[in-house]
Formats: C-alpha cells, structure tokens, sequence
C-alpha cells in the first residue's frame, strides 16, 4: 500500500522523500500538519480545519467504515456520550471515514442513535488520512476499525485495531488516554495492565526484574 496525496501537507521540503517511500504513519511517528474537511453536527455546518489547531492537545483518530452501517453508530453514539470527560482530560476526538460531509449530516439526522451526537466528523473522501495512517481497506475503499491516540507533541502513542464487526470501547480509550497523560508527566514511569486513574504504577529496573508482582503488592 502506497500513501498519496500530500499535497496539502505544511512540510514540502519532506513531501517527497516521504511519497517515494510509501511513508505511512505508525506508532511512535509525527504526523504532518494536514488539512481536514468535517461536519460539526453542533454547529450544522461544514468546517476547514488543520491538525495544528489541535496543537498542544491530545487527539484521538476515530476511524470508522462508513455512514449508514450498524456497528459503526453504536461506537459513535459510545463516543459521543464521552466527550465531556475526554475534554477534560485535556484530548480532543474526532471520527472519520471516507463519507462525504453531507452524508454525515444526513446519518447525524436520521439515525436515532446519532440524536445529540456532538463529534466532529471528518470527511476523508480523498482517501489522504487513512492512506497515510495505513487503515484503507482497498478492496472497499473504506477506512478500517482503527484509533489512534496522537500526543500534544503530534506523536502517535497508542494504535487500536479491531476487525469490522466487532464495536471498541471508549472506557478503555478514557483508560488509555489516562495512562498516556501519567507517563508523559512522570517521565520513566510505566503503567501496568488494565491500570486506571488510582491503581499502582512501576519504575522499571534492574532491581525489579523477575519480581514484578512484588512491586505491585
């Protein structure tokens, strides 16, 4: 899989070097300032966005199938209902699929789980985000079950994917989300499995090697 379109990339000087690469984005790497298209249900209106307004926030990727599927409004309407906390938590979230903004819209409408969905939904319909996050199904030509948590330095930290029947779950997003923000403030430390906000936390080491469990006692 090849990625395309980065035309509308800040960073020319990279463009293509990265292009003749193939470059796609993965955990750990930076990601370019690209230009977003979205539906913002809240305002009913079709916004131009860039990733550097989200600077200095966590963002969450949502990608999703499409419009007017089945397990895809479950997982928004899960989303949505989270906002709020995700907020406060200093991220910002976005879904995306390769739909247009008027077929946002009218899925914001007329599906019932949707009343009151209050996300951003970007339309990808050049196939530029999920070409370059390597989640398009080419045999669909829609983006796959993928989230990815990006730091307030433009990092990728955290990468999900799940196969397309199967909903994700935006407790363990919150969970994540949680983890990242103790590590990026307590450089060093690590946060063991299923940890959340109150659980006990490690300093990896010589010392502790072979006698984890003890350490979390």
């Amino acid at each position: 899989m090849n990625c395309c379109g980065w035309g509308s990339c800040g960073d020319t000087s990279s463009t293509d070097t990265n292009k003749d690469k193939g470059y796609m984005l993965g955990l750990e790497s930076m990601v370019p300032d690209l230009e977003l298209q979205l539906y913002d249900p809240t305002k009913d209106d079709i916004l131009h966005n860039r990733m550097s307004d989200y600077r200095g926030k966590r963002l969450v990727l949502f990608f999703y199938p499409a419009d007017f599927t089945f397990v895809c409004p479950t997982e928004l309407k899960d989303l949505s209902k989270r906002k709020k906390e995700l907020e406060d938590l200093g991220a910002r979230t976005l879904v995306v699929s390769t739909d247009t903004v008027f077929a946002h819209k009218r899925w914001v409408e007329t599906e019932p789980l949707l009343k009151e969905f209050e996300l951003s939904m970007i339309s990808d319909r050049t196939w530029e985000l999920s070409l370059l996050f390597g989640v398009l199904n080419e045999q669909s030509w829609n983006a796959e079950r993928w989230t990815f948590i990006i730091s307030p330095e433009w990092i990728i930290k955290s990468v999900e994917i799940v196969t397309e029947p199967i909903g994700r779950s935006s407790s363990e997003l919150i969970r994540k989300v949680k983890a990242l923000d103790y590590v990026r403030q307590h450089p060093g430390a690590a946060c063991p499995a299923s940890r959340d906000t109150d659980g006990k936390t490690l300093t990896p080491g010589i010392k502790i090697a072979g006698n984890v469990g003890k350490e979390l006692e």
